[in-house]
């Protein structure tokens, strides 16, 4: 079976998940990973990956997304995109020349299109994906917004024939053809053994335009060693130490860390919770980790504060009550990956067998069918 594994570009959450399940599918079949930049970067010294355009969040300033750069960055990429024009055609051409059996993607759109466009049956694998098709809680004022997210992310996917949500807390699937899993986590961070250490371990996923001087100021007034992942800055300032990006180095650091500091992607939660490290998440401007973060504060596992207002207060209250968070973890773990790769498997096996789902009820917006 020749699959085509699509995984959306913006960040390295993506790319953590595809690295957990490739290698058990690239046992059974020929896989090629179409992936954006970021998830490229991360993919390609491992597996056979190209390069396709990413359709991403813009920055402001202050370090804010900006909608209105945002939209005008994308805009031409999404007009190319709903028509089918000449740069969606090149990314449908390089799918085309694998010939692929079934697509599998991760929150990647020109994937959806290409196999929608070629009857090839499709699986969506993502976090992203719980707005969409489950019944979850949203931070205080954004139901709204989290229906409208929801609406988004089908219009760009389109309704696949199967889905599996992984995340690291609960909801409930709309539909039998939807289904929930645990997190994906990387077989480095399965196999690490977590130790109680002194420091905080800081990451942001755009740290260029997030990391500000309130934040630099709490982090330094601390009290504590904290180590940055997520900035261009390098060595060693006052307690910070900024390092590069480093798989490895990044998990032992996880795993020694008395807490986490970080911006509220599902995958780094799941990292954080499963080794029993508490967890203050500082969500960006977007609904999806408002959620996450929300889910955070929820479980007890954790708790919020401003990304661009980090206070020493709200700092310190944080590391205060950290082991009584890091003691709630305990009730929170749930390794998906074993799962995922049984319902992936099960999917391809039936898939291959011509078992379509039947047209969701947005295949009148997105030309499904």
């Amino acid at each position: 079976m020749r699959i085509a594994y699509a995984v959306m570009g913006y960040g390295r959450g993506h790319a953590m998940r595809t690295a957990a399940v490739l290698p058990a599918l690239e046992h059974s079949h020929q896989v090629r990973v179409f992936a954006g930049r970021d998830a490229h970067e991360m993919l390609r010294a491992d597996h056979d990956s190209v390069e396709i355009p990413v359709i991403g969040y813009q920055y402001g300033p202050r370090g804010r997304i900006c909608a209105r750069r945002t939209l005008r960055h994308n805009a031409p990429k999404v007009a190319d995109l709903l028509v089918a024009g000449p740069q969606t055609r090149a990314v449908w051409q390089q799918m085309a020349d694998f010939e692929p059996d079934i697509v599998i993607s991760d929150s990647e759109t020109y994937s959806h299109r290409f196999a929608r466009h070629h009857g090839i049956a499709r699986i969506g694998f993502d976090h992203v994906g719980i707005m969409a098709y489950c019944h979850c809680g949203f931070a205080s004022g954004d139901a709204l917004a989290g229906r409208r997210d929801g609406l988004g992310y089908r219009a760009f996917m389109g309704d696949p024939d199967r889905v599996i949500v992984s995340s690291f807390y609960p909801a409930t699937p709309r539909h039998e053809r939807v289904r929930m899993v645990g997190a994906i986590l990387r077989e480095p961070v399965r196999q690490a053994a977590p130790i109680r250490g002194d420091t905080v371990l800081v990451y942001l996923n755009k740290g260029a335009h997030q990391y500000n001087t309130s934040m630099d100021a709490a982090l330094r007034a601390c009290g504590a060693p904290v180590i940055v992942y997520g900035t261009a800055e390098r060595g060693r300032r006052a307690n910070l130490h900024f390092k590069a990006p480093s798989q490895s180095e990044f998990i032992t650091d996880l795993a020694a860390a008395r807490a986490v500091v970080s911006t509220a992607g599902n995958q780094l939660l799941s990292e954080a919770i499963h080794l029993g490290k508490p967890v203050l998440a500082l969500p960006e401007d977007a609904v999806e980790q408002r959620l996450n973060a929300e889910a955070v504060r929820r479980m007890g596992v954790g708790t919020r504060a401003s990304l661009h207002r980090l206070t020493s207060r709200a700092l310190r209250a944080f590391l205060e009550r950290a082991d009584n968070y890091a003691a709630a973890t305990q009730a929170h773990q749930r390794d998906g990956v074993r799962e995922a790769i049984d319902l992936l498997r099960g999917d391809i096996a039936t898939l291959s067998r011509g078992a379509r789902s039947a047209p969701g009820p947005l295949a009148w917006l997105t030309g499904a069918y």
